[in-house]
């Protein structure tokens, strides 16, 4: 039976636990968390294994509203862009908080958590929330501690454990530190007893000046030579018993200047069945007044003329008559209503209606001895119909449509809102905007109307003739929307384009009476490179059903922009692309490098598009003595290489001159000067960045091996450079014969120093260097590496020698036939491919095929 009961208990508590918890997440107000709260949210989130839906399904799941949940999606995906609300922490203490959601762990699993324990209100259920006045017991930044630090009080009743201070100054000199007894006397040496208790500090100083004034004469007669001055000390505490509907109702010590507010905010303020208007202290056994604390609440009055007393009784009684109120008021809630109180009292402590309240009618909700009803409650009523216990009171909005507006939008000075006057047409609603643009539309424009019904009505309008006066004009009624369009808007965006050897290509806006020489003007002149003939134009082809894709326009132009040409005064028009072609003449300077055991190594600019290696070499002075020939290799940029733009190679020139110039600041002419500032300007004005070299053979190359990159290879190491083996002896016996490659702009020439060691890499015991030898074998060289090891692959094994040449080992049968070895040579044994065992089903497997076939056989023996 204990154990049935205590599963009942836990199982009554889980429940009242998922409602509360269910109840306050269907109260979160998303607008009302800061961005701080939502980050927050989701570390707690990925924290537990939760991604951003699974959050928004959890949510949902525990009670949020859909139209929360939404909101709660936006404000994490604007978090996620960058764009945020921008709420600090502190505008959010306000927010709806939420319990603890069940099937969660406490905090460290409850991405809610924060969020919950944010609300300074936490801990209160939805209905004491609503309650007015509750939150002000329950407010951790609010204490009605008294004040200790004021002046003695002369209206303080003194009583059983004040400390008094007595001063005496003047022809006298004397001090008294005093308590008052339990029986209300202090006793002063000298004088004997003097009776305080029950009396006030200024009834009190005249008895103690009284009883001094026996040995100190001088404090009496019209002219006191002695003064006397009376002081509390530290201040006795009282016992206040707080009972009746409290929150923690209880006995409580307080000091002696507690006031009833004190003694509420200790014992936590009326519970949610207490009552906020009727608290009643007591004091003697007899009714000494009744508190309110809406008082406090609306007018700023606490009661701080009531001094609690020792064994004074505070007693909150159940609440009498509370209302509820609904809808467009400053504050809705709960309200206690006294006897008497009318609906105009309720709005008063509800603040007021809000700028959008219906005011005209209320209408009530109330509860009959039967059932419910609905009593409706005009304004003129206010002051005098009196709520009842129970009544739900509903305020509601106005309608969110105009009764006199009218809106112009389009091409007007002033587009907006209007106010619409009797007898209002369109006519004065443009010259209430102001007139019409120069861009206006005038032949047609659309009056959109609201009819009675909601339905939309489309009238046109002829906007020219109205406004001249030889159209009628059209009466405007409520909601009407006048849209007046530009021309702009009814036509394609005009625009020229410019391409090829001009400085800034690109697009532009289109200009009447535009020539190709304004057009090459706006984007920044001619580049070097360009031809001064063979200009195109392509023209778009209107009305042309021939199959005839564009009309092509050929001009010369000379540098001073002089057109020349069948239509060269034409001007041009909108979508017309301008194409200035390459001179063929012109060549941009590549440069290639020699490195290494040259005279003269270095960079070298090609001269001729059919220069090779031994013309480049020739140029370099030829090789020294200490180089190695056989080691050469020329090093080339693949299609992974990202060439500089030509902007860059530009600014990167310009940069150079700045800073040259710059150096010598003191000595800079005006020339200078000015060249910097040029400097300036053309380096903030990027160019397109199209690459000097973008081939589509190229870029279709580097889309393959890419592809291939992303196959079943499991690692592809992606290189804009790569080594070209190369025979240099042979090259030098035979210049421009086949072995003579004709070189490409950023090749490297490099020509090492004679080489004297091999290098073993791969699947030997002891990877190493060592000394070449002349006649020495692949073997011996592995045998000086400590051989292969269990995983080599001997038959794949190769050699990379010093000019980038690869060379395999050859297999015949069951022999290799190995690579020869020679100076800077690098032999690299491969890994065996790992197999995997047979597994034990496969061997079994196998077992029943044999078997099985051992029985055919012995049966056709048989």
């Amino acid at each position: 039976m204990k154990k049935l009961l205590f599963l009942l208990i836990l199982f009554t508590a889980q429940i009242v636990v998922q409602a509360q918890s269910l109840s306050d997440i269907q109260n979160l107000k998303v607008d009302n968390l800061s961005d701080a709260q939502i980050e927050q949210l989701l570390k707690r989130a990925e924290s537990s294994g939760l991604n951003e839906q699974q959050l928004e399904a959890l949510a949902l799941e525990r009670g949020l509203p859909a139209g929360e949940a939404a909101k709660l999606r936006q404000r994490i995906m604007a978090l996620r862009s960058g764009a945020s609300s921008m709420k600090s922490s502190g505008e959010s203490k306000e927010s709806t908080g939420m319990r603890q959601v069940v099937g969660l762990p406490n905090q460290d699993g409850d991405p809610f958590e924060e969020i919950r324990k944010s609300d300074p209100y936490f801990d209160l259920t939805p209905t004491q929330k609503k309650i007015f006045g509750f939150k002000l017991f329950h407010n951790r930044e609010l204490t009605f501690n008294p004040s200790l630090n004021i002046p003695t009080p002369q209206s303080y009743t003194l009583g059983g454990g004040d400390q008094l201070l007595i001063d005496v100054y003047g022809a006298s000199q004397q001090s008294y530190d005093l308590t008052v007894s339990p029986e209300g006397t202090i006793l002063v040496p000298n004088v004997g007893p003097i009776k305080v208790g029950g009396a006030t500090v200024g009834a009190a100083t005249g008895r103690v000046r009284s009883a001094l004034s026996r040995i100190y004469s001088g404090l009496q007669g019209s002219n006191p030579n002695t003064f006397m001055e009376l002081r509390l000390g530290n201040i006795r505490t009282v016992s206040i018993s707080m009972v009746g509907e409290l929150t923690k109702p209880g006995t409580y010590t307080l000091p002696s200047f507690a006031s009833p507010f004190n003694a509420l905010f200790a014992a936590g303020g009326p519970s949610e069945n207490g009552s906020f208007r009727h608290i009643q202290i007591y004091r003697d056994n007899k009714l000494l007044t009744e508190l309110d604390v809406y008082e406090f609440l609306t007018k700023g009055e606490s009661g701080n003329l009531i001094t609690l007393r020792d064994n004074d009784v505070m007693i909150v009684p159940p609440v009498r008559t509370r209302v509820e109120l609904l809808g467009a008021v400053r504050r809705e809630g709960l309200f206690e209503i006294k006897s008497g109180e009318t609906l105009e009292d309720l709005l008063l402590f509800a603040g007021g209606f809000s700028s959008i309240a219906y005011k005209d009618r209320l209408s009530v909700s109330r509860k009959t001895g039967k059932e419910m009803k609905i009593e409706d409650v005009e304004a003129g009523n206010f002051p005098s119909f009196n709520p009842q216990d129970g009544d739900v009171i509903r305020v509601g909005k106005i309608q969110s449509r105009f009764a006199n507006r009218v809106q112009v939008t389009g091409a007007l000075e002033r587009p907006g809102t209007f106010e619409l006057e009797e007898g209002m047409g369109v006519k004065e609603l443009i010259a209430k905007a102001e007139g019409l643009r120069e861009d206006a539309f005038l032949n047609r424009a659309t009056l959109y109307r609201t009819k009675a019904d909601f339905s939309l009505e489309i009238l046109p309008v002829d906007i020219r003739a109205v406004v001249n006066g030889e159209a009628e004009d059209i009466l405007l009624q409520k909601e009407d929307v006048l849209n007046i369009p530009s021309i702009y808007e009814l036509r394609e965006e005009y625009f020229i384009k410019i391409s090829g050897e001009v400085n800034k290509p690109g697009s532009f806006s289109f200009g009447d009476n535009m020539t190709v020489a304004d057009l090459v003007m706006r984007a920044g002149g001619f580049k070097e490179s360009a031809t001064s003939s063979r200009i195109e134009i392509a023209r778009r082809i209107k009305d042309d059903v021939s199959g005839k894709l564009a009309e092509i326009i050929v001009l010369d132009i000379d540098r001073d922009l002089k057109v020349s040409g069948i239509k060269a005064n034409d001007p041009l028009q909108p979508f017309d692309h301008v194409m200035v072609r390459r001179s063929p003449g012109f060549q941009d300077e590549k440069l290639v490098s020699v490195e290494g055991e040259a005279f003269y190594p270095g960079q070298f600019a090609i001269a001729h598009a059919d220069e090779r290696i031994s013309d480049l070499l020739k140029r370099a002075g030829g090789l020294t003595s200490y180089a190695y020939v056989k080691g050469a290799t020329l090093i080339r940029r693949n299609e992974f290489y990202k060439s500089p733009s030509e902007y860059e190679v530009k600014a990167e020139n310009l940069r150079g001159v700045k800073s040259n110039i710059s150096r010598d600041s003191l000595n800079q002419t005006e020339s200078e000067k000015v060249l910097l500032n040029r400097i300036d300007q053309k380096i903030s004005q990027r160019g397109e960045e199209s690459s000097r070299e973008n081939l589509q053979s190229s870029e279709l190359r580097k889309a393959s091996i890419e592809n291939l990159g992303e196959g079943e290879v499991e690692e592809f190491e992606m290189r804009d450079t790569e080594l070209i083996g190369i025979d240099l002896q042979a090259i030098l016996a035979n210049p421009h014969g086949p072995q003579d490659l004709i070189l490409r702009e950023g090749d490297v020439l490099s020509i090492p120093k004679q080489l004297q060691t091999v290098r073993m890499r791969g699947e030997v015991l002891y990877p190493t260097s060592t000394r070449y030898k002349n006649g020495t074998g692949f073997k011996s060289y592995i045998s000086q590496a400590g051989g292969f090891t269990d995983k080599s692959r001997k038959g794949g094994s190769y050699v990379v020698y010093a000019n980038g040449d690869v060379s395999r080992t050859k297999k015949f049968l069951f022999f290799n036939f190995y690579p020869g070895i020679e100076p800077g040579a690098e032999i690299i044994v491969p890994t065996k491919p790992e197999r995997e065992g047979m597994s034990a089903q496969s061997w079994i497997g196998i077992a029943s095929s044999l078997a099985t076939l051992g029985i055919l056989v012995d049966r056709i023996i048989q």
